[in-house]
């Protein structure tokens, strides 16, 4: 299903983004060194009530995961990549957190998901994974033009990433999103440009680059859930839910 957004419903949109946006940087913030994943878990479900909005994640049950997914966010760190089940771990400094998260609120969903190095540690290979994810998801974004198609989305995305070196997985990648957190069309991490879906004013796109330093295959925690770096590297993983409007992409992830 793709779904084309009224003016009302962008609107609502805007506001369900910014949910996901404020949480999500508040979470950094009190993401520090001895903080437990399951706390931050907890902070998600609290924020997430607090905010009129719903998960989207907690009785999330796809065929690729061993469902329900239970909790309100995803944390995946260092060689975990998507889909990250919390659990009890209390963060170290130097450790590359991901936090991935989605909500509904007014019938409207919006994702979003940011990298990030905990405590005061800045190892180089974290440093430049996030830079490339950031740089690859603004182009991804840029491309994102009313009459452009997702294979030009794809294409941008890709470039990027290839040209930082990374190899790039097609299993995974972003999304349609709407009334439901999950929606054609696919967005892949690499692509050819000029072909697919025709971008139309209304559209709502959820775009996440995400790679790992030195493989493009995923292994999958007995959790069912977590997906890791088949050789234990780094990965990192950048998203936001953007509109299409007749005057170009609209980023509606950001805090406020």
């Amino acid at each position: 299903m793709i779904e084309i957004l009224t003016p009302a419903e962008l609107i609502r949109a805007k506001d369900t983004g910014a949910v996901v946006a404020n949480i999500l940087y508040t979470l950094k913030d009190r993401a520090t060194v001895g903080t437990n994943l399951l706390d931050i878990d907890r902070w998600a479900a609290e924020m997430i009530t607090a905010l009129g909005a719903e998960s989207c994640y907690y009785d999330y049950e796809p065929s690729f995961g061993r469902g329900p997914f239970g909790h309100y966010i995803c944390t995946s760190v260092n060689d975990a990549v998507l889909h990250g089940l919390p659990y009890d771990y209390a963060l170290a400094d130097g450790d590359l957190l991901t936090l991935d998260l989605a909500v509904l609120k007014r019938g409207i969903a919006a994702d979003s998901a940011i990298s990030f190095i905990v405590g005061e540690s800045r190892p180089a290979e974290s440093v430049a994974l996030i830079d490339a994810t950031e740089q690859a998801l603004a182009a991804g974004i840029e491309a994102a033009q009313p009459g452009a198609r997702i294979g030009d989305i794809s294409h941008a995305i890709g470039t990027v990433l290839s040209a930082n070196g990374y190899q790039i997985n097609t299993d995974f990648g972003g999304h349609g999103i709407g009334s439901t957190m999950h929606q054609d069309p696919h967005i892949s991490n690499t692509g050819r440009p000029a072909r697919g879906y025709k971008l139309r004013p209304g559209l709502l796109l959820a775009l996440e680059p995400w790679i790992m330093t030195d493989t493009a295959t995923l292994t999958t925690d007995n959790d069912g859930w977590t997906l890791r770096s088949s050789t234990g590297c780094q990965t990192a993983h950048s998203e936001h839910t953007i509109a299409i409007t007749t005057s170009g992409p609209q980023i509606l992830t950001l805090p406020r």
